[in-house]
């Protein structure tokens, strides 16, 4: 009797721990090959893991180059992960597409993250990111001293005639190879990333951002013409490569081939350590304030999770302030939210990539919240080096509104 119940309490027990074991999570990450990236993550599946007793996160890394294929590819098949990392521009395509499903967590918690870091799309979120980037215009003190240039600031950033007397004043001094350099020699998503913000400036986008039905008026406009002429000039006049070499755009500034370079911010610290005089300046106003880029890789959840709520309970977690300045002192990115911030030496108040932040807050723009922004910002980037490389304005503007459009049409509106 004593040894029947005895199996039985075991039994019981067993049942109990069966009944009560953590439920897996998976979770795919585009970080693979980043040694410092992993660890950082790594760390943080460790902590949620042991931190509660109902969930257990596993993780699947893929190299970045491979990512975004490898969640279309996973979407068709029907095996995607519970925890998606997914680039800010691109998520909007992926909730359209049905890839992503509202990610539900305590918003109050996220109320004083850098706007660039949260995925918003048909007035819900969908992603929140752990940190944001910025671009900046970077020099010496010593050149604009030598070149007797006021230094910008965000709140009163060069006007388009001071930038273009800048670089007039650099190409004139003959002290270096190029007054500009702009990273031609980087493609894709570094196009609409770095120069759209430029258009935007102006006053045009690569679509109406009023309906996102139609790139009409928006990238063929008086504003996208004047930008167009302008893009066009920097190259035909000699202020910048319409063509690069890759260790021109990784070691240039450094070796003292361009008076400025249009770069972001993890690069900052190779500059620095290259001239410690170096200021990242902020974005020129072209007319409508100055624009950068905003949103970077963020997490959310797949639309075919079976455990939604544990997906959006590790996201929760991610989101202390700790594990954002671990990727900032990690990675160099701009922590999301100010007491990140006060947390990394880069970024304290008074740090030397503190202006950043500023820059990311008070400029950052993200890139259009559309489906179609996958198409369009390929679209844009093919435009925009045509004419680099001297093809006329108006006729490649046209042809490239045409195509965004007949895109858009072709997908009946992306659902906007």
């Amino acid at each position: 009797m004593n040894a029947f119940k005895l199996a039985a309490s075991v039994a019981v027990m067993a049942w109990a721990s069966a009944a009560h074991s953590a439920e897996t999570l998976t979770m795919w990450y585009h970080g693979a090959g980043n040694e410092v990236e992993s660890k950082i993550i790594n760390q943080i599946i460790t902590d949620f893991n042991g931190s509660q007793s109902d969930w257990k996160v596993e993780l699947q890394s893929f190299p970045q180059a491979a990512y975004n294929d490898s969640v279309v590819a996973g979407a068709l098949a029907g095996n995607l992960p519970d925890i998606l990392d997914v680039d800010g521009p691109n998520m909007p395509n992926w909730a359209w597409a049905g890839y992503m499903q509202p990610l539900k967590i305590d918003e109050t918690k996220i109320a004083n993250f850098l706007p660039g870091t949260k995925g918003v799309w048909n007035g819900q979120l969908y992603s929140i990111g752990l940190w944001d980037a910025a671009v900046a215009l970077v020099t010496r003190k010593s050149t604009l001293e030598e070149l007797k240039l006021r230094t910008p600031t965000v709140d009163a950033p060069w006007t388009k005639d001071e930038f273009m007397a800048a670089l007039d004043a650099a190409k004139a001094s003959g002290k270096w190879e190029y007054a500009l350099d702009l990273g031609t020699a980087w493609t894709g998503e570094w196009y609409p990333y770095a120069f759209s913000p430029f258009l935007q400036s102006f006053g045009g986008d690569i679509v109406d951002r009023s309906t996102y039905k139609t790139a009409e008026g928006a990238l063929n406009g008086d504003a996208a013409l004047a930008f167009g002429e302008w893009w066009q000039g920097l190259f035909k006049n000699g202020y910048a490569q319409a063509t690069q070499d890759p260790a021109d755009r990784d070691g240039g500034f450094a070796a003292g081939k361009y008076a400025f370079s249009w770069n972001g911010n993890w690069a900052a610290l190779g500059a620095l350590s290259a001239f410690e005089d170096t200021v990242f300046l902020p974005a020129p106003d072209f007319g409508n304030g100055p624009k950068i880029g905003a949103a970077s890789w963020q997490f959310g959840v797949s639309a075919n999770s079976k455990h939604p709520e544990g997906a959006a309970a590790f996201i929760e977690f991610a989101l202390q302030d700790k594990y954002l300045a671990d990727f900032s002192n990690g990675i160099g990115l701009i922590p999301a939210t100010p007491t990140a911030a006060a947390m990394v030496d880069n970024y304290k108040e008074g740090g030397p990539l503190a202006v950043f932040a500023d820059y990311s807050n008070k400029s950052g723009l993200v890139r259009p919240v559309t489906p179609g922004y996958l198409v369009q910002a390929k679209v844009f980037e093919k435009a925009a080096a045509d004419i680099a490389n001297g093809a006329d304005v108006a006729a490649t503007l046209d042809a490239a509104v045409d195509e965004i459009n007949a895109d858009i049409e072709k997908n009946n509106g992306y659902g906007h």
